[in-house]
C-alpha cells in the first residue's frame, strides 16, 4: 500500500470511528480488550454497520458488483473484488454483519456467536491476504481435543497431539492403538495429498494447483488419479459411512462410538449411511496456525472473523450497507430492494443461500440450474442452545468445574442403536429420546465473553426435525431445551442448578435468524454426491451472476476461500470481456 492508499485508508477508519455512539465503543473497548476494539471498528459496533449514506444517494451511483449478503465469504468477496479496482456495494439484509458467523448478546453482558463457534477450516491464504493477524486475529488452539464420557463411568479425552491422545487410547482399550495409528494415518494421507501442507506456509507460485481449495473444483477422475493406490483414502473420500470407518480400525464400542458423531455435523444423514466418513475427513483438512486439522477458538468469539472481513472490505473501498433487502436479481443490470429503489451494476454476487438466491433471479433463472439447485437437499437437522452457566459442567467420569477437558470440545455420545433411534425419530417429524451433543466453553478460554463468574457453553445438537407431525416449533422449543441439556445432563451432576438460561435454535429458528434456508448451517448437504464438482460452482448460467457461499466449492464451514475463489471467477471474466 503507498503511502496516498495509507492517508485514504486512515481516513475513512476515522470516518468511521466518528459516527459511532461513544458508550457502544467504550463497552466493546472494556469486553473486547483494546487492541480488539482500536484495531476492528466493526467489532466496536457487533457488526451493526447500518447505511453508510440515505438508500437514494447509493441507488444514485452505478455500481461495478453488488454482493448480497454479508457472511464472511460475501465479505471476503467484496474485499478481493474492491481492491482489484472494482466499485463494490455489499447489502445485507439483517441489521448486523457476518450472517452464520457473528456476535449477538443473548443475555445482558454475554457476547456469542449463534451459529459459529470455532474455526478450522479459515483458510491461511485468507487469513494472510486480508491481514488478519495486524487487525487482531487471535486463536487459541483446542489443543485439548475431544472429551466423550460413558454411562458406565469411563471417558477418554481424544487429545490433538498424537502421542497423548496414543497415551489416553492405550489406557482406554490398549487394544485398539495400532488401529487408531492407522485411522488416524489413512486422513493424513488423504489431507497431504489434497491439501499438501508446504501451499500453505511457503510463498509457492503454485499454490493454485496444489491446493485444490483453491478455485475451480477437480473432477471425480482427477481426485482418483492422485488417490490411485491408495484404496482406504479413496474410500474415506467418496464411499465409506462413518460406522463403517470406525469399525474398520477400532475394537471398542465405545471408542467407535466416540467418533461417530464426527462424521455428521451439520448433516441430515445417519452415521450408518453411505458417505458420512467424507465429513469427517472434511472437518479434519485444515491447516489453521500450521497445525494440521486443528480447530480453536477466536478471541472475542468466532464472529470476530466476519467483523475483521468487514473491517477489511470497507478499508479496500467496498461500500457495506445493513438492513437492506433484495427482492429481484436483474442478470446485467442490477438489483430490486423491498424499498423498491433499483440499484444497477452488471456483476451480482450472491452470498445468499441458493433456494433464496434462485427465488430473487425468479424467471431469469436457467431451468436447468434451477432444477440442480432444487436437488440438493438443505433441511437442517440440528439445534443450537445458547447457554449462560454459573459454572462449568461436572463430569462424573472426570469430576471438576474446570478441568483439562473443558479447554477441548465434548461429546455427549450415543450409543449405536440410540443413533438409529435418533434419526428415525426425527426423520419420521418427532424429538427423539436423545440427542448427540457437542460442547465448547469459548469462556474458559476467553473471559471477556461472560460477566465475572458466568461461563458460556454453546451446544450443537443433532437430530432434531425441522417440522413436526404435530405442532410446530414455537410449541416444541421448551420440550428441545429439555432433550437437550438432559441428554448432556445425564453425564453430568451439577447442569441443572448450573443452567442460569438458554436460547434455543431449532433449523427454523436458524432459517429465520440468519436466512439459511431450511436451517442448513452449510447451505446444503456436504455429502460426496454434493462435493468436489457436484458442489454448485461460482459462476452460473445467468450472465453477470455469481455464487460465493458456503454452497459452493469448496463446502460448508467458516472457510473464506469461498469468497476468494467466487472473487476471482468475477475478475478472469471482466478481463476475458476487455
Amino acid at each position: 500500500m503507498n503511502i496516498c492508499d495509507r492517508i485514504t485508508s486512515g481516513w475513512r477508519t476515522i470516518q468511521i470511528f466518528t459516527r459511532l455512539h461513544f458508550h457502544r465503543f467504550l463497552l466493546c473497548y472494556l469486553k473486547l480488550g483494546v487492541d480488539t476494539a482500536i484495531m476492528s471498528a466493526t467489532a466496536a459496533i457487533l457488526g451493526k454497520v447500518g447505511l453508510p449514506a440515505p438508500l437514494k444517494e447509493i441507488a444514485a451511483r452505478r455500481w461495478d458488483v453488488i454482493v448480497i449478503g454479508a457472511g464472511h465469504n460475501g465479505l471476503a468477496c467484496a474485499t478481493y473484488l474492491a481492491r482489484a479496482g472494482q466499485q463494490v456495494l455489499v447489502l445485507e439484509s439483517r441489521e448486523r454483519v457476518g450472517g452464520a458467523c457473528t456476535i449477538e448478546e443473548p443475555f445482558p453482558g454475554v457476547r456469542m456467536s449463534p451459529c459459529a463457534y470455532l474455526a478450522g477450516l479459515l483458510h491461511p491464504l485468507v487469513i494472510k491476504e486480508l491481514g488478519l493477524p495486524s487487525r487482531g486475529f487471535d486463536w487459541t488452539p483446542a489443543v485439548n481435543g475431544l472429551f466423550v464420557p460413558f454411562l458406565d463411568g469411563s471417558s477418554i479425552q481424544l487429545w490433538d497431539d498424537d502421542t497423548r491422545c496414543e497415551e489416553e487410547v492405550r489406557r482406554f482399550s490398549s487394544r485398539d492403538v495400532e488401529g487408531w495409528r492407522a485411522m488416524n494415518d489413512v486422513i493424513r494421507r488423504l489431507r497431504d495429498t489434497l491439501r499438501p501442507a508446504s501451499v500453505f506456509f511457503a510463498d509457492d507460485p503454485h499454490a493454485d494447483s496444489k491446493d485444490l481449495w483453491i478455485g475451480d473444483a477437480p473432477t471425480q477422475e482427477r481426485l482418483e488419479d492422485l488417490l490411485a493406490g491408495d484404496t482406504e483414502a479413496s474410500s474415506l473420500l467418496f464411499n465409506w459411512s462413518m460406522a463403517e470407518f470406525v469399525e474398520r480400525y477400532l475394537i471398542d464400542e465405545r471408542l467407535q462410538s466416540a467418533y461417530l458423531g464426527q462424521g455428521v455435523i451439520g448433516t441430515n444423514a445417519s452415521p450408518f449411511d453411505a458417505g458420512t466418513a467424507s465429513i469427517r475427513f472434511h472437518h479434519s483438512s485444515g491447516r489453521l496456525g500450521g497445525m494440521p486439522g486443528m480447530w480453536g477458538y477466536v478471541k472475542g468469539g468466532m464472529g470476530m472473523v466476519s467483523f475483521y472481513f468487514c473491517d477489511a472490505a470497507r478499508e479496500a473501498g467496498a461500500v457495506v450497507a445493513a438492513g437492506v433487502n433484495v427482492t429481484r436479481i436483474l442478470p446485467e443490470e442490477g438489483v430490486l430492494l423491498e424499498s423498491g429503489e433499483h440499484i444497477t451494476a452488471p456483476v451480482i454476487v450472491s452470498n445468499a443461500d441458493p433456494i433464496r438466491t434462485l427465488s430473487m433471479l425468479d424467471a431469469f433463472a436457467d431451468s436447468a440450474w434451477a432444477e440442480r439447485v432444487r436437488s440438493v437437499p438443505i433441511e437442517g437437522c440440528t439445534v443450537k442452545l445458547n447457554v449462560l452457566l454459573r459454572e462449568l459442567p461436572n463430569f462424573t467420569s472426570r469430576p471438576g468445574i474446570l478441568e483439562p477437558h473443558h479447554y477441548g470440545q465434548i461429546n455427549a455420545p450415543l450409543t449405536k442403536t440410540e443413533w438409529k433411534a435418533s434419526y428415525a425419530a426425527a426423520r419420521a417429524g418427532h424429538l427423539p429420546e436423545q440427542l448427540w451433543c457437542e460442547l465448547y466453553f469459548q469462556s474458559a478460554h476467553d473471559a471477556s465473553v461472560a460477566p465475572a463468574g458466568l461461563h458460556t457453553m454453546s451446544v450443537f445438537a443433532q437430530y432434531v426435525p425441522y417440522t413436526f407431525t404435530s405442532g410446530s416449533w414455537d410449541g416444541h422449543r421448551g420440550e428441545a431445551k429439555t432433550l437437550a441439556l438432559g441428554s448432556i445432563g445425564r453425564f453430568c451432576s451439577n447442569l441443572q442448578e448450573a443452567v442460569v438460561d438458554a436460547q434455543v435454535l431449532g433449523p427454523p429458528d436458524i432459517e429465520q435468524k440468519v436466512g439459511l434456508t431450511g436451517g442448513h448451517i452449510f447451505q446444503g448437504e456436504c455429502l460426496p454426491a454434493y462435493m468436489w464438482s457436484n458442489r454448485l460452482t461460482a459462476r452460473t448460467p445467468m450472465k453477470g451472476v455469481y455464487l460465493c457461499g458456503a454452497c459452493t466449492y469448496p463446502g460448508g464451514s467458516v472457510i473464506g476461500i469461498n469468497g476468494r475463489n467466487a472473487a476471482m471467477a468475477v475478475l478472469r471474466d471482466l478481463d476475458g470481456a476487455r
